[in-house]
């Protein structure tokens, strides 16, 4: 008799389009749902700052230059996650995701208590330190708990749930004008949803993979022990794909950051839209990246990951582009929209990336430097943007200019290894048995 974790699962939850191409078991879904459920509420709380900045700097009086700084201080968060996840690689993958979720949903609701700017500032480093660490790890449970066959369609769906954050926020943002405490109210609606899936989040079993790789190390060395030697084996292991895989990642980052978290304020700022009319063009840009994250997701698994990745992000750089230039009218919602589905996309596809090309062993610490390197990217673009914005006296050439390491990132994409349809064993040539 088959045991009931083992039945086919059906996915109901999720579109017919939108539900895997292959079947898997009804125990994979489980923890693709507690995972998924985790990237929508972070897609949720990680949009909220972008949308509702121009509220946010009226009340807490920042000054224009200073609003993309003010995001790069947040990503200085990934440092702090640089010593978080990796314990993943130690404690386990399900212990971490715990204390992870718990914190990010209690900074998130400290946030909408925050008095004045000094207060908002720590209390978002906070949230995005756990926030950070927690979907790092994510991919890190679906790229050892799900089926190699499907394993591109997860990676997508991961992305398009997280786009269905992002258009949740948007959602909800459009109500700011109305909502009790305006801006503040964003934030208390994401902790608390974040402290109820930190209730559920206790179904999450361990990884089978981390499991057998714990017994294979056994009690000989301890856990200090462990962590030297898997920095050491990691940085000296293989260094050609690391190399390649920060490069893309760092690139990707400073290209990317200011582009894709300044787009309200320049909706706003620059061409006059209502928080109504920004809610409205996210939603409609959230429906089309959902569609087409899943869709990149499975044609990755068929085409290569390699030729999607470099794909998308060139989808991006050019739609971001041209939504910067200065161009106004119809035109301007169409290459937001392009460009949303490339960048997250892309970002899905590059998150996904290290979770297949390196051994469980320091599966969690790679992600983690593959995350550092994006956000620290990023943070430096916006920290620049403040800079430019006083070169230019405007947003949108400020924007355009990080979008020049472009073809640093596709360049990169040559050097990392095709991974579809691969046991992650093969590719990394680990033996667990």
């Amino acid at each position: 008799m088959i045991a009931d974790k083992d039945r086919p699962a059906k996915f109901y939850w999720l579109p017919p389009g939108a539900r895997p191409p292959h079947p898997v078991p009804r125990q994979q879904e489980l923890v693709f749902l507690l995972v998924g459920m985790t990237i929508l509420f972070s897609g949720y709380d990680l949009n909220v700052f972008g949308m509702a900045l121009p509220q946010i700097q009226r009340e807490l009086h920042i000054p224009e230059n200073m609003a993309a700084v003010t995001i790069s201080y947040f990503r200085l968060a990934a440092l702090a996650a640089l010593f978080v996840a990796p314990l993943a690689d130690i404690v386990g993958r399900r212990r971490l995701l715990l204390i992870t979720v718990s914190g990010e949903a209690l900074a998130t609701i400290a946030t909408a208590f925050a008095q004045d700017y000094n207060q908002f500032v720590t209390f978002q480093i906070l949230a995005r330190v756990f926030g950070y660490s927690e979907e790092m790890l994510c991919f890190v449970v679906v790229a050892e708990v799900i089926d190699q066959r499907v394993r591109g369609w997860s990676i997508g769906t991961l992305g398009a749930i997280n786009a269905v954050g992002a258009g949740l926020a948007a959602l909800v943002f459009g109500l700011v004008n109305f909502l009790p405490y305006g801006w503040r109210s964003l934030y208390m609606i994401g902790g608390g949803s974040l402290l109820i899936l930190a209730f559920y989040r206790r179904l999450l079993p361990e990884t089978e993979r981390f499991q057998l790789h714990q017994k294979q190390l056994g009690v000989v060395t301890s856990r200090t022990a462990q962590a030297f030697a898997m920095v050491r084996a990691l940085l000296t292991e293989h260094p050609r794909r690391l190399g390649a895989m920060l490069v893309f990642m760092f690139a990707f980052g400073f290209a990317m950051g200011p582009a894709s978290v300044m787009t309200s304020k320049f909706l706003q700022t620059t061409h006059g839209y209502t928080p109504g009319q920004v809610s409205i063009l996210f939603l409609l840009g959230g429906i089309v990246s959902v569609i087409g994250n899943v869709a990149a997701g499975r044609v990755s698994d068929r085409v290569g990951r390699k030729r999607m990745l470099f794909t998308t992000t060139l989808i991006g750089g050019a739609g971001f582009a041209l939504f910067y230039s200065g161009l106004d009218g119809w035109a301007l919602p169409l290459f937001w929209i392009v460009a949303l589905f490339g960048f997250l996309s892309g970002e899905a596809l590059a998150a996904g990336y290290p979770s297949e090309i390196f051994p469980t062993a320091y599966r969690a610490t790679a992600t983690t430097l593959r995350y550092v390197a994006t956000i620290l990217g990023g943070a430096l673009s916006l920290w620049l943007e403040g800079t430019f914005y006083d070169w230019f006296g405007a947003h949108g050439p400020a924007i355009m200019l990080p979008l020049i390491a472009i073809p640093v990132a596709l360049v990169a994409v040559g050097f990392l290894p095709e991974t579809a349809q691969r046991r992650l064993e093969d590719i990394t040539g680990e033996d667990l048995t």
